[in-house]
């Protein structure tokens, strides 16, 4: 190998490296983005499943001395 070979097979490692690091960050603000907003659905007021099952259920209070 002379050295214009390694010059430029450094010159493109240097680029692959690059652009894999440009898609890594892309990659990880999509994931973040995507985390935060499955934390967001989460924490919405949803009704429990027992509440879908027994609609009445925890509505009234039967109170008698």
């Amino acid at each position: 190998m002379d050295i214009a070979e390694i010059s430029m097979s450094l010159s493109q490692n240097q680029l692959m490296s690059a652009v894999g690091t440009a898609m890594l960050g892309k990659t990880l603000d999509l994931v973040e983005g995507q985390g935060q907003a499955l934390a967001e659905s989460m924490s919405m007021n949803t009704p429990s499943l027992e509440s879908l099952v027994y609609p009445t259920s925890g509505t009234m209070i039967d109170v008698r001395v």
